[in-house]
C-alpha cells in the first residue's frame, strides 16, 4: 500500500462522496423522492462506507488492470472509465433496477445511469493521475 494507492483512494472519495450526496439527497432528491424507494431517513454512514470499500478495491485494481506510464494517462482513464463504470452500473443500477419497488424503472435507470457517466468521467482521470508512475 504505497503512496499511489492512498491517492487512488482520495482520488475515488473526494469527488464522489460530495457528488453522491449533492445528486441523490440535494439536487435529485424530489425525483428520488417521487421513485418511492428511498427510506426516509437515509443512513449516510453505510453510504460512506461502501465507497470507502469501492475506493480501496479500485485503487488496488487499477495498476493491475491499466497503464500507470506516464505517456498513458489519459488511455488508462478512458479504459478506467469504461471499465469501472461497466462494472459499478452492473452493481448498482442494474440490480436495484431489477430487484427493488419503485415507481418507475426507466426513470431509477437514467438518473442512475447518467450519475455513474458523471462519477466515472470525474474519477477515472483523478485516478490515472494518482497511479501514475514518476517521469
Amino acid at each position: 500500500m504505497d503512496k499511489a494507492f492512498w491517492l487512488g483512494v482520495a482520488a475515488y472519495l473526494v469527488p464522489t462522496f460530495p457528488l453522491g450526496y449533492f445528486w441523490h439527497l440535494k439536487t435529485f432528491a424530489d425525483r428520488y423522492e417521487a421513485l418511492g424507494m428511498y427510506r426516509d431517513d437515509v443512513i449516510i454512514p453505510l453510504g460512506f462506507l461502501s465507497m470507502l470499500l469501492q475506493a480501496l478495491v479500485f485503487s488496488w485494481a487499477y495498476p493491475r488492470l491499466f497503464s500507470t506510464a506516464p505517456n498513458d494517462v489519459w488511455k488508462s482513464a478512458f479504459q478506467c472509465f469504461v471499465v469501472f463504470g461497466v462494472l459499478a452500473f452492473s452493481f448498482v443500477v442494474l440490480p436495484v433496477a431489477a430487484k427493488y419497488r419503485m415507481n418507475s424503472v426507466a426513470g431509477f435507470m437514467i438518473l442512475e445511469t447518467v450519475f455513474t457517466a458523471i462519477q466515472f468521467a470525474v474519477v477515472s482521470p483523478l485516478m490515472a493521475l494518482a497511479h501514475r508512475q514518476p517521469g
